[in-house]
């Protein structure tokens, strides 16, 4: 019986952290489309954080159901899930790609799984075993094929500075999320989590640390022009309300190792995404590091059930 449920409960771990990735991903392609129309970078990530914070928070009370004290016990997560996990990581990488191309930025900061191991063999004594770390070395081999780093790519240091910071906050993100001593149901994490998170990258925009731009002019998406308020709402609704909450639920099965490398998948949604909105192909090579990056999950998570005595489930 506990083999059934250890089953159940990481492949609807690994449904809920896809579901998350992709939901992320989408914010690449909506976002891309608000910036062409006259939005900042800034504003339009303050606009998503902020409409995902008001969509979760009554959400987020529901679900505590009464239970003011686990919220007191556990301020201290969300605080650190809003500063870390949420304002930190975007503005930082926001600061990361405005001296580094995109796709460096990128690889710098998903290289967070990696600091994810290394915080949980430092913190908790939980030393990878050999094959977590194969399974490490194969997905972030595969998520460098992925972003299509070719030619000649200028480092700045500052800008390495910013992406190592979004790292710390995207590895925040993993570890917090999957916590289970956080005696907070997933909504209402992430609804607290946002909150903060949405009132920093404000605070932010009116001390001129984040720039704040924005247009009521048709969007296009996908070739189609649209109200601007379609693609902020998909921005609020799917790639952070939905997006947090899925990931907090999937860490919480998964533990955060395993959900970090899951994580990775986002890459890969965002270049199928651009795919299909912006006809913009996949070579080989990206395709390549797909499955790198599946087959890097996959070894992950045996080396993972193998370090418990667990009988691997995937």
């Amino acid at each position: 019986m506990g083999i059934v449920n250890t089953r159940t409960r990481t492949s609807t771990g690994l449904l809920l952290g896809l579901a998350s990735s992709a939901a992320f991903a989408l914010s690449g392609v909506l976002a891309r489309a608000m910036i062409d129309s006259g939005w900042t970078a800034g504003a339009t990530v303050t606009l998503r954080i902020t409409l995902g914070a008001a969509l979760l928070v009554v959400p987020g009370i529901i679900a505590l159901r009464g239970n003011w004290n686990a919220l007191r016990r556990s301020w201290s997560f969300v605080l650190a899930y809003g500063v870390l996990a949420v304002a930190t990581c975007q503005l930082a990488y926001f600061y990361a790609v405005t001296y580094l191309q995109v796709g460096v930025a990128l690889l710098i900061e998903y290289t967070a799984p990696v600091a994810v191991i290394g915080w949980m063999w430092l913190r908790h004594r939980q030393r990878p075993g050999r094959l977590t770390i194969l399974g490490a070395a194969v997905a972030l081999a595969g998520l460098a094929l992925v972003l299509d780093l070719r030619g000649g790519v200028g480092i700045d240091a500052l800008g390495v500075v910013w992406a190592l910071i979004a790292m710390v906050g995207a590895a925040a993100y993993f570890v917090i999320s999957a916590d289970d001593r956080i005696d907070l149901p997933p909504l209402t994490l992430a609804a607290g989590g946002l909150t903060i998170g949405a009132v920093g990258l404000s605070l932010a925009g009116l001390v001129g640390l984040l720039p704040m731009a924005a247009t009521t002019d048709a969007v296009t998406l996908a070739g189609r022009s649209m109200a601007w308020w379609v693609p902020a709402a998909l921005l609020g609704v799917v790639t952070a309300a939905l997006a947090y909450s899925l990931g907090i639920a999937a860490g919480r099965r998964l533990g955060s190792r395993v959900m970090s490398f899951v994580g990775l998948s986002e890459v890969l949604f965002a270049v199928l995404f651009a795919w299909a909105a912006l006809a913009e192909l996949p070579t080989s090579g990206q395709l390549l590091g797909g499955g790198l990056i599946v087959v890097g999950v996959i070894v992950v998570r045996s080396g993972e059930a193998s370090t418990r005595g667990e009988e691997p489930v995937i």
